[in-house]
């Protein structure tokens, strides 16, 4: 399928600001990630909204909770994109507030500490001491009881809520009742075709995957390590259900699949779709149709999941 149009023409508009991170320097490619959110539109207003500093190995990170107006009946971890080197929970609030207002969770962001200052598995550390920070929370977060609780992340973000939902079960961790995984980093080998097709070089080309890469984990021999690269995990079995978005012209879209169709062969129930016409960040590129279908998903899932929560909570009180 050729590139969504609307996606053509916002590219086209960005052309003359934009340049490719392996091009640029890390603090040019941070500013550019910051020039994005002005494309983002109004965010939603929430009932409430809260910084919390919590002390993580070796410093502290910000944990920002975002409580939608109408009452919320999840806990939405949400754990932000751009290669594990560039955006930050202020660019990622937009999105974070709309997610809150359409799925009727409170969204808490994350502020996990970027490479190259903070290289791998920091991030995977800082992303796990804030799940169990949000989990030990949730009644306070939600102001109600029993409510589910959902990781959900984009790009680097979806590898970090993969890598989230692994440590929880073999540490026997935060339950998690949904993952929701767009476009995620799986393998950190650089061996699927999508990365070198000519099509998929558009937004994020495979040389800034090596970029970011290389500055989150430069040693390449521990690229291959389950927190890394989930794909290379043996067992995938007993991990929350699972919603997949990949995009067809993406360079991260055969091991975003692959990932899928290794938990669905471990008997993990997912939702998958690659959404046709769309190049990587399409999620966050909120006033496009493609970023609505992607939402669409996201949303009709974690209903699916409030629902099945709550029936599984009612059939326990009968019993």
């Amino acid at each position: 399928m050729a590139l969504d149009t609307s996606t053509k023409k916002m590219f086209q508009q960005m052309a003359a600001v934009w340049k490719p991170m392996h091009r640029s320097t890390l603090e040019e490619t941070r500013a550019l990630g910051k020039a994005f959110v002005q494309r983002m539109g109004p965010a939603p207003p929430m009932r409430r909204i809260e910084d919390h500093s919590i002390a993580v190995k070796d410093g502290f990170i910000t944990m920002r909770v975002l409580v939608p107006q109408q009452p919320a009946r999840a806990v939405m971890v949400y754990y932000h994109g751009s290669g594990w080197v560039v955006s930050s929970i202020d660019e990622y609030e937009t999105i974070g507030r709309k997610l809150a207002e359409r799925t009727s969770c409170a969204v808490v962001l994350v502020g996990y500490r970027l490479a190259p200052e903070h290289t791998y598995p920091t991030a995977v550390d800082d992303c796990y001491a804030g799940l169990e920070w949000v989990a030990s929370r949730l009644g306070a977060i939600a102001d109600r009881g029993d409510v589910p609780l959902i990781v959900a992340g984009d790009s680097a973000g979806g590898t970090l809520a993969a890598v989230m939902a692994i440590r929880s079960r073999d540490r026997d961790g935060p339950r998690i009742a949904l993952q929701v995984l767009v476009y995620p980093a799986t393998d950190g080998s650089f061996e699927w075709a999508s990365c070198k097709d000519p099509e998929n070089q558009v937004m994020f080309p495979f040389e800034d995957l090596v970029w970011c890469w290389d500055h989150y984990v430069p040693d390449p021999t521990r690229r291959a390590e389950v927190e890394a690269s989930p794909l290379r995990c043996s067992d995938l079995s007993g991990l929350p259900p699972a919603v997949v978005l990949t995009a067809e012209h993406d360079v991260l879209r055969d091991e975003g699949e692959a990932y899928a169709g290794k938990m669905v062969a471990a008997g993990v129930p997912v939702d998958f779709k690659r959404h046709g016409g769309q190049i990587h960040g399409f999620f966050t590129f909120l006033n496009l149709p493609g970023s609505e279908a992607g939402f669409q998903q996201v949303v009709k899932a974690v209903r699916a999941c409030i629902v099945g929560h709550s029936k599984a909570l009612a059939a326990k009180q009968i019993s």
